[in-house]
């Protein structure tokens, strides 16, 4: 297939008017030039196939071995791909198989390209994009129509490259990337990157170019293909040509190593031509000398007058900045020999100019003047050549800009429907969180009043009539035995406890300030009750801000399980702790005692005193659940037994609250 040829067409620096078009065309006779290293292996395949067609009965496997064999021709002789693609094509059109056809005029193009007929190969693409369309109307998920249509497609669009109408030349390019990627044809794909990467390169669209190189590149190295080095060496070109020598030394050494790896001496050839550049561009003479002497070498050794040519042209500019005129000059008239033997129009013309410049400074007038008359001449000759680029160029930029104007407008309508869309699901997103939230705040609703049920049930268990009992008890004890100085000190605390308890317990939080002062009441009582049975301290940290709060009637239960449960059993007498602090964003209370332990507390009061404790721990839980829905923050508690020295010392409860703040 002939974009096969013509796919790593290699970039170049743009140092000096008309290079690129120069090194263009060498990398394409290069490329041209390996076709004929692979024919050995081609003859063999191509008799393999006519042994095998001269038993095939069948005219559709007729068909298939013609263009198989026409295509293998292309790259040995071109005469027989016209041949065998002719026969491939009668035989289709008298047994109507048309994709037998479609291939037959993809042949005859791709020999029509290497003869340099290319209105006659156009036509032939454009009868093979009828017929493979024909196929996939019958078939449309057949992968190898939508390969031979892609084929033609881009077998078109090196076509109208070398016709310089690079707008329709990209167009093809695009529609063949499409038929490819659809069917995952990535060897392909890479190919026609690669091809748009150069089309846009010609036209000094860098960007454009170094993105199609690039995404040719990552395909190329993960197949492992040889063009790779090469595609590297095109990027490399491109930064060199904006200027990013730090990039542009990147991609040479890349595609050095590439070439080393595949012992490709035509490209090795160019890459020391283009680090030559590098390197006399950062001042290295010496080490660009060396390069460009490398370049030539290679050049010679494969015989290519092409590439000779500007690396010799290349050497005698170098050897001109050093001033070593003499030197220069046998270098200089070597490459104007190469260049008229092969006719290039380009290098002839940078070629004159060096060589007027050397007779010039070796005062050698009349042969300067020679030679500046030559120069001008191809100078005059290439700027017409130049304008004529220029205006397609300008053509170019003028169709770009219109698809870019229509894929505006298209892009335009595109974004309106899409936020037209966007705002309708908008609307339908706030009307679910409305309906959402309604039932939320119903839900919460439901909470609160569940919470005022648990608190009043916790109101009833602290203020129970055992309790009050008790209290009105000690109260007349004192008043026969320690006379009425302590029992109205102790009522006091009774009443003071009372008025606390009742004013807060209507409320969902209550201060902290509030808190300690109930809980010391209540354990000042609790003492007076249990005869100094026990000490006891209420501590808050400084991370304890005055306007926290928490729940009514949430601790005392638990301090009131530390004296019963705890102190009262314990021989001796013991201490009862309470600690307020913040941490991580959560009030932890702690109640800590030196009683006789949780475990053996539980032996002690089995029948009675297990069902107090569970009703009030239970109840505790559910309000802890509760408030963590209502704040949406971890609310939980642990209570752990303390040892010392395998002994049971105590217990400990630590309540994790959120932290609320009091309205």
């Amino acid at each position: 297939m002939i974009v096969e040829n013509k796919l790593y067409i290699c970039l170049t620096t743009t140092k000096k008017p008309n290079q690129v078009n120069l090194k263009l065309r060498l990398t394409l006779f290069l490329l041209l030039s390996f076709i004929g290293g692979i024919a050995n292996a081609q003859n063999s395949q191509i008799d393999s196939l006519q042994r095998i067609l001269r038993v095939t009965k069948i005219d559709t496997s007729k068909v298939n071995h013609y263009n198989v064999i026409a295509d293998l021709y292309k790259e040995i002789d071109t005469d027989s791909t016209l041949f065998y693609a002719q026969k491939a094509a009668f035989l289709s059109t008298k047994t109507g198989y048309n994709f037998g056809l479609a291939t037959a005029y993809n042949n005859k193009g791709n020999a029509s390209i290497i003869l340099g007929n290319y209105p006659v190969a156009l036509q032939y693409f454009k009868k093979a994009q009828t017929e493979f369309q024909k196929c996939l109307n019958q078939n449309p998920d057949q992968k190898q129509y939508k390969k031979g249509l892609a084929r033609a497609y881009a077998s078109s669009g090196v076509v109208y490259s070398e016709q310089s109408n690079y707008l329709l030349s990209l167009k093809n390019y695009e529609q063949a990337l499409s038929l490819y990627q659809e069917i995952k044809e990535e060897q392909s794909i890479s190919k026609v990157l690669n091809n748009m990467g150069v089309l846009y390169k010609s036209q000094q669209i860098y960007p454009k170019a170094l993105h199609y190189l690039k995404e040719a590149s990552k395909i190329q190295i993960a197949l492992g293909e040889q063009n790779a080095p090469m595609t590297l060496t095109n990027i490399g070109v491109i930064y060199f040509e904006l200027g990013n020598y730090k990039n542009a030394i990147e991609y040479y050494q890349k595609a050095e190593k590439g070439f080393e790896k595949n012992n490709n001496k035509r490209g090795s050839a160019l890459l020391n031509n283009y680090l030559g550049d590098y390197h006399t561009k950062q001042n290295n003479l010496s080490v660009g000398l060396g390069y460009y002497q490398e370049s030539l070498t290679l050049y010679e050794e494969i015989q290519n007058k092409f590439g000779a040519s500007l690396a010799l042209y290349n050497i005698g500019l170098l050897l001109q900045k050093q001033k070593k005129y003499n030197e220069a000059l046998s270098f200089a008239l070597k490459s104007l020999t190469y260049a008229k033997e092969i006719g290039v129009q380009d290098q002839t013309y940078h070629t004159e100019k060096l060589l007027s410049e050397l007779y010039e400074s070796l005062n050698e007038t009349k042969l300067a003047l020679t030679h500046y008359k030559n120069y001008v001449s191809s100078r005059d000759s290439i700027q017409n050549q130049e304008i004529n680029m220029k205006f397609a160029r300008a053509e170019m930029n003028y169709e770009f800009k219109k698809k870019e104007a229509l894929l505006f407008e298209k892009h335009k309508r595109e974004t309106q429907f899409v936020i037209f869309s966007i705002l309708a699901i908008l609307l339908l997103i706030v009307l679910s969180i409305v309906i959402y939230n309604r039932m939320q705040v119903k839900r919460q609703l439901t909470l609160k009043k569940e919470v005022a049920e648990y608190e009043q049930k916790a109101l009833h268990l602290q203020m129970n009539p055992h309790f009050v009992f008790n209290c009105l008890s000690s109260i007349s004890s004192f008043i026969v035995q320690n006379g009425t100085d302590s029992a109205l000190k102790y009522l006091s605390k009774f009443s003071k406890l009372m008025r606390l308890t009742l004013e807060y317990s209507k409320g969902s939080l209550i201060p902290i300030d509030k808190e300690i002062e109930s809980l010391q009441n209540y354990l000042e009582l609790e003492q007076l009750r249990f005869h100094d049975k026990f000490e006891f301290e209420i501590q808050s940290t400084e991370n304890v801000e005055f306007n926290m709060g928490l729940p009514p009637l949430l601790i005392q239960p638990f301090v009131e399980n530390a004296i019963l449960h705890g102190m009262v059993p314990k021989e001796g007498k013991g201490k009862i702790s309470v600690n307020f602090d913040v941490q991580k964003e959560q009030l932890i209370c702690t109640i800590t005692d030196d009683g006789i332990g949780l475990s053996e507390s539980k032996l002690l009061k089995e029948n009675s005193v297990t069902a107090h404790q569970s009703m009030a721990l239970e109840i505790t839980k559910k309000r802890l659940k509760i408030m963590e829905s209502i704040t949406s923050k971890s609310a939980k508690i642990e209570i752990i037994e303390l040892n010392s020295a395998q002994q049971k010392t105590g217990t400990k409860v630590t309540l994790y609250l959120p932290i609320q703040y009091m309205s």
